[in-house]
């Protein structure tokens, strides 16, 4: 269990959110389980209550945290992309940065797609397969799949073959962490069947295939966020 250690009073937000980040991974806080209320944060800690609401603002911009008005705060995600490599945790509004990723990912991923089927190797495609059915797995199970379904995105651009898509990877790799944060992992059976249908075509080896299955997916993604968005 983490232990609590009584903290500098002038504290800097920035170094509680760190701290508190660390709290969440090593109590653990689950996703979907609430942290403690403002108040019991500032106490345990030794901080006002202000640097409290900095730190939860903080990783609320990251995509760790929901505050949830009159509920409390919940933990949504453990996954904080390294740092954001992109720099894209200042931009406020999620809701227009998820849809801007996905404008990003209509121009790249089905063209990915379609050199993956053009150029994977035997290996590649077993592998991707494997990837697929994993990510699979841990949707039905109810377990955290964000990171396996990162992973088959980022070996979908491997498989391209292009060594400039492979650096484009973050991009695509936090629009999938931005959209399963903002949507609390909705859409389970769209993903699991547009994802089947993505390395179908590419183990046919079938580019025009890949290309029709990856836009589907993606649409399927981006209705599901402007709902998301519309809700009160």
């Amino acid at each position: 269990m983490y232990q609590f250690e009584k903290m500098d009073k002038r504290l800097l937000g920035k170094q509680l959110e760190d701290e508190l980040m660390n709290y969440i991974l090593k109590e653990p806080v689950e996703i979907g389980r609430k942290i403690p209320s403002e108040f019991e944060l500032a106490e345990k800690f030794g901080v006002g209550r202000s640097t409290v609401r900095e730190a939860v603002k903080g990783l609320a911009s990251k995509g760790i945290l929901e505050v949830r008005r009159g509920d409390g705060t919940y933990v949504i995600s453990t996954k904080t992309l390294q740092d954001d490599p992109l720099g894209l945790s200042k931009f406020e509004d999620k809701y227009k940065l998820a849809l801007d990723l996905f404008d990003v990912r209509l121009m790249l991923e089905p063209e990915i797609v379609s050199r993956a089927a053009e150029n994977a190797t035997e290996e590649d495609l077993a592998h991707l397969k494997q990837l697929c059915d994993e990510t699979e797995d841990m949707y039905r199970q109810g377990r955290d799949h964000i990171p396996k379904d990162i992973e088959f995105h980022t070996f979908l651009a491997r498989c391209s073959k292009n060594q400039v898509v492979e650096t484009l990877i973050p991009v695509i790799n936090t629009a999938v962490m931005t959209f399963a944060n903002l949507t609390h992992r909705t859409l389970m059976q769209e993903t699991i069947e547009t994802h089947r249908a993505i390395v179908n075509s590419i183990i046919e080896r079938d580019p025009v295939g890949a290309k029709c299955a990856m836009v589907m997916h993606l649409t399927y993604n981006r209705q599901a966020l402007i709902r998301q968005s519309k809700k009160p």
